[in-house]
């Protein structure tokens, strides 16, 4: 997924052995994660294939605990779904903390600044944002995790 247009997520030239405090890999139920974005079909089929390719997801979702809101990898989501995973390889953050700051992205059509409170009101309220509105950053390093998809479905 490195490398893929609009990336607001990067890992570093040496990401660090394991997550920082309050960060946790968890396996998360799919029915369970809340998206609060559309996607671009382009960008899932291309995800289909990068899964199809590598036999597995290269880079877990990130998503707020307790409600599981995407913050980032809707199309990896999307691409799981299609694939009949039972199960999300997720980054689970605290939402509220200053580690995850989000914003519009440039050129979005969405009007006006984006907060993490409206985001979680879309996701809860099912009525989702156009693809590229919200741009979350993570202020913290984290490690390579890749999960085969024979450990989702």
């Amino acid at each position: 997924m490195n490398g893929q247009k609009g990336k607001a997520l990067r890992p570093s030239a040496s990401p660090p052995a394991r997550p920082p405090d309050g960060i946790a890999f968890e396996l998360v139920p799919i029915e369970d994660v809340r998206e609060h974005e559309e996607i671009e079909e382009e960008v899932l089929r291309y995800v289909l294939g990068e899964f199809r390719k590598d036999g597995g997801v290269r880079e877990p979702i990130l998503v707020s605990r307790g409600d599981h809101v995407v913050l980032n990898g809707h199309h990896r989501l999307a691409a799981l779904r299609q694939l009949h995973a039972k199960r999300v390889p997720a980054w689970v953050v605290d939402y509220q903390s200053d580690i995850v700051t989000v914003e519009r992205w440039p050129g979005s059509t969405y009007p006006g600044p984006v907060t993490k409170d409206e985001v979680v009101a879309h996701a809860r309220e099912g009525h989702l944002f156009p693809p590229k509105t919200t741009r979350h950053q993570l202020h913290v390093e984290l490690p390579p995790k890749n999960t085969p998809l024979r450990d989702l479905v």
